[in-house]
């Protein structure tokens, strides 16, 4: 049985959005005392996602 490519893309999306997440949840409690720094925070984590899902979107919209 051999693993789809659209598979493998996928799975990246998800593992690339997880790291993000993981990411932000790290540095939360630092950010979390300056405003400025909380909101670049979730605006960055809120951007890569949105750019994973979109680039995903795309991807299948190619298929």
């Amino acid at each position: 049985m051999a693993i789809r490519p659209a598979l493998i893309k996928t799975s990246g999306y998800l593992v690339s959005s997880v790291s993000v997440a993981l990411l932000g949840a790290v540095t939360w409690k630092t950010a979390s005392a300056n405003p400025l720094l909380l909101a670049c925070l979730i605006g960055g984590m809120t951007l890569s996602i949105l750019g994973m899902i979109l680039r995903w979107i795309s991807y299948q919209m190619e298929e």
